[in-house]
C-alpha cells in the first residue's frame, strides 16, 4: 500500500473509532457562549454577583449596599459569570437580607438571575428569590421553579402546602412568578411556557409594570399576562434559595442559624444561583444575556 493510501486508511479508522466513542459516551457538551455580567444602573435596587472568595457575606453591588448573609450549607463555586453561590437540599442553605423599604418598588419591578438547577424540588416549588412568608400581610412576591409536587409516600414527608394554591395550572420545571395584590384579593400566580433544563445555566427574569407580567428566558420574551394592580408592600425580608419561617433565624458571630423547629428542607433549591438583580422598573431588555 502506498504511503498516501496508508494515511487515508488510518484516518478512516480513527474517524470510525471517534464516532463509535461518541455514540457510546454521548456527544461532548458544547461550551456555554460568553455572556456579560449584569450591571448596576439607575434602576437597580440590589445586585448580588456572588463573586466572593470565602465566607457567608454576599456583597451587594447596588446603590444601597444591602449585603446578604448566606447559610452554612451553601458554598462558593464557579458561576455563569465569575463565581456563584451553590445551594443544597438542607434547611440552612439560603441567603438572607432583612426587610428594607427599598424592596417595595411601587413603580414596577424586575427580578432576574442565572440559575443552574441540579434537580427539581420534591414539593410544590423551590424559590429562587422571594419576599413571601406565612405571617399575616407579609406576602409580597416570589420567583421560583415549579417542583415535582410529590405526595407521601413518594415524598419522605407530606408537604406543609404553603404554596399549593400557586401551582394549580403549573408543570414541573416552569418558572413561576406570584404576587399578593395590594387590594387584598387572592394571590396571583403566573408561569413561563418554557420548562427549564437541569444541569445547565439559564437566565430567568420576571417583570411587572402594574399592568402586565412578563417572563424572559435567556433574554427573550417567553410569556406575558395582563394583570392590572399593584404588588402589596410588605415588611417581609428577602430569602434566596429556600423557604422557612425566618423568625427562627438567630445571629451568632456574624453567622445566621436556625433555632429549633422543623428542619426538613421542603423548599430548598438544589443548584447554583448567579448575578441576582432586583430592579425598580419592568425591564424588557437584557443586554449580553441572549444566547
Amino acid at each position: 500500500m502506498s504511503p498516501v493510501r496508508r494515511a487515508r486508511a488510518t484516518a478512516s479508522i480513527l474517524a470510525a473509532l471517534l464516532a463509535a466513542s461518541c455514540a457510546h459516551h454521548g456527544a461532548a457538551k458544547a461550551p456555554e457562549p460568553p455572556v456579560t455580567a449584569s450591571q448596576a444602573d439607575s434602576v437597580t435596587v440590589c445586585l448580588w454577583r456572588f463573586d466572593e472568595s470565602a465566607g457567608v457575606r454576599c456583597l451587594d453591588s447596588g446603590p444601597f449596599r444591602l449585603d446578604l448573609t448566606a447559610g452554612n450549607n451553601t458554598r462558593i463555586t464557579y458561576g455563569r459569570v465569575g463565581s456563584a453561590r451553590e445551594f443544597t437540599r438542607a434547611i440552612e442553605s439560603f441567603a438572607y437580607a432583612p426587610y428594607n423599604p427599598v424592596f417595595d418598588t411601587a413603580g414596577g419591578m424586575t427580578v432576574e438571575a442565572w440559575v443552574y438547577p441540579h434537580a427539581f424540588g420534591q414539593y410544590e416549588l423551590t424559590p429562587i428569590a422571594a419576599r413571601w412568608t406565612q405571617e399575616g400581610n407579609t406576602q409580597s412576591w416570589v420567583l421560583a421553579i415549579v417542583g415535582q409536587n410529590l405526595q407521601a409516600p413518594l415524598a419522605r414527608l407530606p408537604s406543609p402546602g404553603y404554596y399549593r394554591q400557586l401551582i394549580l395550572n403549573a408543570r414541573q420545571g416552569m418558572v413561576l412568578f406570584a404576587f399578593q395584590p395590594a387590594d387584598a384579593s387572592r394571590p396571583r400566580a403566573f408561569y413561563s411556557t418554557t420548562r427549564l433544563p437541569v444541569e445547565r445555566w439559564t437566565h430567568v427574569a420576571a417583570s411587572y409594570d402594574g399592568s402586565v407580567v412578563r417572563f424572559f428566558i435567556d433574554g427573550t420574551l417567553d410569556a406575558q399576562y395582563a394583570s392590572p394592580g399593584r404588588i402589596q408592600a410588605s415588611r417581609a425580608p428577602l430569602l434566596i434559595g429556600n423557604y422557612f419561617d425566618t423568625r427562627r433565624l438567630s445571629s451568632f458571630s456574624g453567622e445566621l442559624r436556625l433555632e429549633s423547629g422543623d428542619d426538613n428542607p421542603y423548599y430548598a433549591f438544589e443548584g447554583m444561583i448567579d448575578n441576582l438583580r432586583l430592579s425598580s422598573t419592568a425591564r424588557t431588555e437584557f443586554p449580553g444575556i441572549s444566547r
